[in-house]
């Protein structure tokens, strides 16, 4: 499609008298706060945004994400003057997000784009209002989708890059199987969009991802409420929500809407690790923020210093937070909390072990209070938790997990309710969002005496079902504990633990669980006497190695 004529004599898309058409309509022209905005005015605004040059800024802009913001467009209108004759700047509404069937959805095939040396002819473009948000390369059904990325995709950044200046969504596809993602990531960042609700088993396939991307409804609350541009570590990623947590936060939002009804209890959001809890929750309540009248304040809590401070540090990167720095929202203390509590700020973060005011007046507060609890199976029994539910009794809840809740867990379940989102470990491992997991019984080659520990174990737990088995399998620990503490078998397992890493090691972490703490110190002491040892053994080895 090679689109029509402009006044310069270049070739514009269709797409280009819409952009007008939407920009007169969404904004007041007859009376209101947007009464100033011209024909003329749109029409120079619309054309500030179909540039007749390739720039590298605006590629910037989108990767840096500044190029649309929730309330409108970018590109500022004409401004009037006020009665003290300072500009006003105000900026047009561009979409509908409160109607999403209202805005202009217009798909183009085969459409030409002028570069400027080349030009190419892209398979599917997707206006919406007229911009460009959705790139989609096409392959035969016998050819590998990532040949779309490496042969099409990249040329078409080098040589069109005027076409990405507004993008939203890359969708690669041959038919039997999809990927979306967003421009800049790397093809191993794309992702499946296998399902339209969490009760179904996963398709790979096209069509798939178009029902569950591409309904108009889905596709603006997509564009809306689950991108972020993530600025940690000095760079900045574009990040589209995986299908797990769009499915999953907008069950927990929905859950939100009707709190009333819940007592406050909002439910258990299991998403195994791995698989990006810390972005779920700032999708969560950047949408709350975003769709829900009133001001309420959200409030993240953890069991753990580091823990804090990598989520407030999350919801700074991601821009929840303005230009204030994340430190400025962490409580300090219990009084420290009780104040921010009074003061209905956005967010705050603290550690539960701040609810430390037995006796402090509970709040009942004329804004919403939602409670965020990270690691709930941690953070939701105990005195901290029973002062946090008397400060906050009108307070909404939910409890983040990677972990799933054993069937004895009464106390999860009464503070939080039932589960709100599931995604299991091994739904997460066939869908490529975390590694899978092996298990090596490496008993018999220690010679470790009473192997049938094991069994035993294995045995009991099983049988868990209420508080008595339970405290079977606890009494029956009790009984091996002087087993499994024998100083021989540390030894000997700490032997193994050091010789098989410092062979097979090669990038990551590793994580070493014992019985207790008492076990895990005195295996820190044997591990770090072996590992020692295995760097002189190693050091003197290389002295034997030659060139060769």
């Amino acid at each position: 499609y090679e689109g029509i004529k402009n006044e310069t004599g270049q070739s514009v898309t269709p797409a280009f008298p819409k952009l007008v058409y939407v920009l007169y309509e969404h904004n007041n022209l007859s009376g209101g706060e947007y009464d100033y905005l011209t024909k003329l005015a749109i029409k120079c605004s619309a054309k500030r945004m179909y540039p007749d040059y390739i720039s590298a800024k605006k590629m910037r802009e989108n990767c840096e994400g500044n190029v649309f913001s929730p309330m409108g467009c970018r590109s500022f209108l004409s401004p009037r003057k006020d009665e003290n004759g300072n500009y006003i700047k105000r900026r047009a509404n561009l979409f509908d997000f409160t109607h999403p069937e209202e805005n202009d959805f217009l798909a183009v095939q085969e459409m030409k784009i002028w570069g400027e040396v080349y030009h190419r002819r892209a398979d599917i473009v997707g206006f919406v209002n007229g911009i460009p948000l959705l790139f989609v390369e096409l392959k035969r059904d016998d050819v590998d989708i990532q040949e779309a990325y490496d042969n099409n995709y990249k040329d078409y950044r080098t040589t069109i890059p005027q076409l990405f200046y507004y993008n939203a969504f890359i969708v690669f596809a041959n038919g039997p199987e999809a990927k979306i993602g967003t421009l800049e990531s790397k093809y191993k960042f794309f992702h499946e969009w296998k399902r339209l609700s969490e009760k179904d088993s996963g398709s790979v396939a096209f069509e798939t991802l178009l029902l569950g991307v591409c309904n108009k409804k889905n596709f603006i609350d997509l564009f809306e409420n689950f991108i972020l541009f993530d600025h940690s570590n000095g760079r900045v990623v574009k990040i589209l929500a995986r299908n797990h947590q769009f499915l999953g936060v907008n069950q927990a939002f929905e859950n939100y809407k009707a709190r009333q009804f819940k007592d406050g209890k909002l439910g258990v959001f299991w998403h195994t690790q791995g698989s990006g809890k810390s972005y779920s929750m700032v999708f969560l309540a950047q949408k709350i923020h975003r769709k829900v009248e009133g001001s309420p304040t959200i409030v993240i809590l953890t069991d753990r210093a580091e823990l804090n401070k990598q989520i407030s540090g999350t919801f700074e990167a991601c821009g929840c937070l303005g230009n204030v720095k994340a430190s400025k929202y962490v409580a300090s203390s219990g009084d420290d909390l009780i104040k921010k509590l009074e003061a209905n700020p956005s967010y705050i973060f603290s550690l539960i072990q701040k609810f430390n005011k037995p006796d402090s007046t509970p709040l009942h507060t004329d804004y919403d209070i939602l409670l965020i609890s990270d690691e709930a199976h941690r953070t939701q029994n105990g005195v901290f938790a029973n002062n946090m539910c008397k400060l906050l009794p009108e307070a909404s809840r939910i409890g983040f997990t990677g972990t799933p809740l054993f069937s004895f867990d009464n106390i999860t379940q009464r503070t939080f309710g039932d589960y709100v989102s599931i995604y299991d470990f091994k739904r997460a491992v066939d869908d490529g969002a975390t590694v899978p997991l092996y298990y090596e019984n490496r008993g018999e080659k220690l010679n470790l005496d009473n192997p049938e520990i094991n069994e035993k174990l294995l045995e009991a737990i099983e049988e868990i079902e209420d508080d008595q088995k339970r405290e079977k399998v606890e009494n029956l620990i009790k009984k091996e504990l002087h087993l499994i503490r024998n100083p021989k078998r540390l030894d000997r397992i700490a032997k193994d633990f050091v010789n098989h890493y410092s062979d097979i090691w090669q990038t990551g972490k590793a994580m070493f669980v014992s019985v207790d703490r008492l076990t895990s110190v005195q295996m820190l002491e044997l591990c770090e006497k072996y590992w020692q040892d295995k760097i002189e053994e190693l050091e003197e080895f290389s002295k034997t190695l030659t060139s060769q």
